[in-house]
């Protein structure tokens, strides 16, 4: 379990249960924030900027509309996201990272990383097979 005296500076009252101070571990909230399938692809494809609901939908082939658009009302009610709305004819809608969802940007960029070095050694392993 998380000790969050020591990580987050945070001392509870004796009150709390186990489940409780789980909830509030600093990774646990992280998780929680972040965590699912699309939430992350997300967020990694707002970071260099605005992005229309279209172009997120090609930008992520993958998602459906239906998971896209669930996915961003969570990051927006978490305050990840903001969705901007234009009142134009046809209306459209484009979405971005607030100052919150900027701070994902070394994580953004460490999870890169960390995928970039392991597909590669993924890839070297199968074309030695």
């Amino acid at each position: 379990m998380c000790d969050l005296k020591h990580h987050a500076g945070v001392e509870l009252p004796e009150g709390f249960s186990d489940h409780d101070r789980s909830e509030l571990c600093p990774v646990v909230f992280a998780i929680s924030n972040l965590g699912g399938k699309w939430k992350l692809i997300i967020t990694h494809s707002l970071i260099d900027g605005p992005l229309r609901f279209g172009e997120l939908r090609r930008a992520i082939p993958n998602v459906t509309q239906r998971m896209l658009t669930l996915t961003l009302r969570e990051l927006e009610a978490d305050g990840i996201v903001h969705r901007k709305v234009f009142e134009v004819v046809p209306p459209h809608v484009e979405y971005s990272l607030t100052e919150l969802g900027l701070k994902l940007e070394p994580v953004m960029d460490s999870l890169r990383d960390w995928g970039r070095a392991n597909l590669a050694a993924k890839v070297e392993a199968a074309a030695a097979a």
